[in-house]
């Protein structure tokens, strides 16, 4: 399997992803959810989360690219529709063999639990979705944890790492992750 540059590849997604209305924080997400009590998540609050993982992030109205560890990812967000995607380059499409196809679509059933494996721009991507407003810091943190775990057991356990039916080592290393991921969310930057 070739190994990905986002940056060369991700721009595509980037450009063209979201809806010219989508790029602004400026619609009210509470047209389009029903709000919890506290706090509604923005756009900006994610980006500032990221920037206590990665200070040399490149954000843009509607997301933001960064590093974690060696994993790179991409965090796109639309207020009006009140969507957050965060995702992270895997394989190039052309090398996904079926039997693979098999496995990634058998692990979305049963080992990647929230994130996903999925295919566009001709890329196989770790992904994870979720309601903008309503995603907490927490949440975010799992999230994070979940699509650099897939992405790194992709062609082993396929495993989000969240949680895996019967043994493996998967649950012990995302629960280290995890724990990691929230301590550097809580830093200040």
């Amino acid at each position: 399997m070739k190994p990905l540059s986002i940056f060369a590849l991700a721009a595509v997604l980037f450009s063209c992803g979201l809806p010219a209305a989508a790029q602004t924080e400026d619609a009210d997400p509470s047209a389009t959810a029903t709000p919890r009590s506290g706090d509604l998540m923005t756009g900006q609050r994610l980006i500032e989360l990221v920037s206590r993982i990665d200070s040399d992030l490149q954000a843009s109205a509607n997301g933001a690219r960064f590093k974690v560890d060696d994993y790179e990812l991409m965090l796109v967000f639309d207020a009006t529709a009140n969507r957050m995607r965060l995702m992270s380059p895997i394989i190039q499409a052309e090398d996904l063999q079926p039997e693979l196809m098999t496995r990634m679509l058998q692990a979305n059933f049963d080992s990647a639990l929230d994130a996903r494996y999925a295919v566009a721009s001709d890329i196989v991507w770790s992904i994870y979705i979720h309601p903008l407003a309503e995603i907490t810091e927490t949440q975010f943190a799992s999230a994070l944890a979940q699509v650099i775990t897939a992405a790194a057991t992709f062609g082993g356990s396929f495993s989000s790492g969240a949680l895996v039916y019967g043994s493996g080592d998967s649950n012990e290393l995302n629960e280290k992750l995890l724990r990691e991921l929230e301590k550097r969310l809580q830093t200040e930057v």
